[in-house]
C-alpha cells in the first residue's frame, strides 16, 4: 500500500472558537506540512484545486512550485486538477513547468470538480462539464505527448501546430481520474488504461464500489493490462489517539461544529455527493471513511476498506483547524504507526520498478513488488 496527504487547503473559521488563520499562515503550512510529510516517509503530497467557498487551493500550480524546490522526494500530485473549467493548453504549459522544477516527480488527478459555482466564473456551463472534461483530456493528451498538435473540437478553438513549452521532464507524467458520484470518470480512465482514485469521503463505501467495480469491468473491455489498473482511495478525515475511544471524543467538537454548519449550508440539497452522508462521527466512524480512533483501529479500517475496493493508494488529509502541533503529532502517528500495519498485510507494484508509467524522479525505496 502506498500513501498520501491530501490538502484542499480549506479556509474556514474554527467551527467552535470562531478563529480562522491568515491567508498567509494556512498556505505557508501547506507547504511545511509537505516537508514533513516527506520526513516521515509518505509517498505523496497533493494540493486541491478550488475555485468558491472557503478555501485558497485556487492556484495549485503556483503551492506544486512551491513544494517543488522545498522537497526533494516525495511524489507530487493534484486532488484534483479541475480540468473541465481549464484550457488544456494552459494545463500542458503549468503542470510541465512543475514537472521540470520537481526532477520528474509529478502525477495529477484530473476531474470535473464538486463545486457548482465556479463555472460560472470561467465562463462555462454546468449542463456541459462531462463533455468538457472528456474533450479537454483527450486534448491534454496530446499535447503533453506531441509536438505540432492541429486539434478541432466542440469546445476549444482550434490548434494548428501547437507545441507547448516546455516538454514533460521525461515524457508525459501520468494523469489518474478522480471519480465520485458519476460513471464519466471511470469510462474516460478505462478508456486510457489511466488510474483512478475513489473520493471515498461523503457516501457510504458502496456507493464508491460500484465505480470501482465499473472501472475494472471497463478496463478489461479495453484491452489493457490489468496489472496497471491502479486505485487510490480518498477518507473522511484522519484523527488519531492512544485509544479509538479517546480519539471520538476529542474530534467530536470539531466534526459536530463541521457537520452542523454543512447541514445550515446545503439544506435542500439532495444530490448524492454534495453533502456528508454521516451526520454523527459515531456513524461516520463506524459506517463512513473517516480514520478515526488507534493506530490500531484505523489500521484495520484501512484494510477492510481494501478488501472492497482493493486499493493501491490510500489518501489522507489533516484538518487545519486542529492545533497545528496536533496536526504534526497525528502525522507522525499515521506514519510510525498505521502505516506500518497496513504494508504488512497488503503490497502493490505501485511506484516500483515494476510500474512502467510511475513518475520519471521517483526513487523506488520500497522492497514491494506483489500486488494482491
Amino acid at each position: 500500500m502506498r500513501f498520501q496527504v491530501l490538502d484542499i487547503v480549506p479556509h474556514a473559521p474554527h467551527p467552535v472558537t470562531g478563529e480562522i488563520l491568515s491567508p498567509h499562515t494556512r498556505l505557508q503550512r501547506v507547504v511545511e506540512n509537505a516537508v514533513l510529510a516527506e520526513h516521515l516517509g509518505i509517498d505523496s503530497y497533493a494540493v486541491g484545486e478550488r475555485h468558491a467557498g472557503e478555501f485558497l487551493s485556487s492556484a495549485p500550480t503556483v503551492l506544486l512550485g512551491a513544494l517543488a524546490q522545498a522537497t526533494e522526494r516525495i511524489l507530487l500530485s493534484t486532488g484534483v486538477t479541475v480540468l473541465s473549467l481549464l484550457d488544456p493548453v494552459r494545463v500542458a504549459e503549468d503542470y510541465a513547468t512543475v514537472d521540470q522544477l520537481s526532477g520528474g516527480r509529478l502525477e495529477i488527478v484530473i476531474g470535473k470538480g464538486n463545486e457548482d459555482r465556479h463555472f460560472p466564473m470561467f465562463g462555462r456551463s454546468l449542463e456541459h462539464q462531462y463533455e468538457y472534461l472528456i474533450e479537454n483530456y483527450e486534448l491534454l493528451r496530446r499535447l503533453l505527448r506531441e509536438e505540432d498538435v492541429t486539434w478541432r473540437g466542440a469546445h476549444h478553438t482550434p490548434l494548428a501546430a501547437v507545441t507547448t513549452a516546455p516538454r514533460p521532464f521525461a515524457g508525459p507524467f501520468r494523469v489518474w481520474h478522480g471519480s465520485a458520484t458519476s460513471t464519466t470518470a471511470v469510462d474516460l480512465a478505462a478508456r486510457f488504461g489511466d488510474p483512478i482514485i475513489t473520493a471515498n469521503a461523503l457516501q457510504p463505501r458502496e456507493n464508491y464500489k460500484v465505480l470501482i467495480d465499473r472501472y475494472r469491468d471497463k478496463y478489461a473491455e479495453y484491452g489493457h493490462d490489468p496489472a496497471a489498473a491502479y486505485v487510490g482511495s480518498g477518507s473522511g478525515g484522519l484523527f488519531l489517539a492512544d485509544t479509538t475511544d479517546r480519539a471520538i471524543a476529542e474530534y467530536r467538537p470539531v466534526y459536530d461544529g463541521f457537520a452542523a454548519r454543512d447541514r445550515e449550508k446545503f439544506a435542500g440539497e439532495t444530490r448524492i455527493g454534495k453533502i456528508n452522508m454521516f451526520e454523527t462521527i459515531e456513524d461516520a466512524v463506524e459506517r463512513g471513511p473517516a480514520l478515526v480512533g488507534s493506530s490500531e483501529r484505523v489500521a484495520e479500517k484501512i484494510i477492510d476498506y481494501h478488501a472492497a475496493y482493493g486499493h493501491d493508494l490510500q489518501s489522507v488529509s489533516l484538518n487545519p483547524v486542529l492545533p497545528y502541533q496536533q496536526q504534526h503529532e497525528v502525522l507522525t502517528q499515521f506514519a510510525e504507526e498505521v502505516v506500518p500495519l497496513v504494508r504488512q498485510e497488503l503490497t502493490t507494484t505501485l511506484w516500483t520498478v515494476e510500474d512502467e508509467r510511475r513518475a520519471a524522479g521517483l526513487i523506488d525505496d520500497t522492497k514491494e513488488s506483489a500486488k494482491p
